[in-house]
């Protein structure tokens, strides 16, 4: 209870833009919580493109599609830390962005090693 009235206080002390962001933020947070792995998720990246204009959240959520046969726990701190340097720090959506695509992609390289090490038996 002391932690949602904290959560309604500072939200309002947020401009609408960011009152929006820790929306969608917490939209992100809530469909993880809530999402089941796929059983056979693909072994190639899908092809999403990225939009021309695109929210942080939204790249994480398209990355997440783009990227399912990746641990989302790996590449959830690395991604909160990119939203934090967006919403916190002012850094601009379009440099995060680009940061949470290298992110990804590096993740994907070191799942491709590991299937490389130890490949899963079908």
């Amino acid at each position: 209870m002391r932690d949602s009235k904290r959560l309604v206080s500072l939200f309002r002390l947020l401009s609408e833009s960011r009152q929006q962001a820790l929306l969608d933020y917490a939209e992100f947070l809530a469909d993880k919580e809530g999402a089941e792995t796929a059983s056979a998720p693909p072994a190639e990246p899908l092809p999403i493109p990225r939009p021309e204009q695109e929210n942080v959240v939204k790249a994480i959520q398209r990355l997440m599609q783009t990227y399912p046969m990746l641990e989302r726990n790996q590449i959830f701190h690395e991604a909160s830390a990119q939203m934090t340097r967006h919403l916190v720090h002012g850094v601009a959506a379009v440099e995060a962005i680009d940061e949470l695509e290298r992110i990804f992609a590096r993740q994907y390289q070191q799942h491709l090693d590991a299937l490389k090490k130890d490949p899963q038996p079908s």
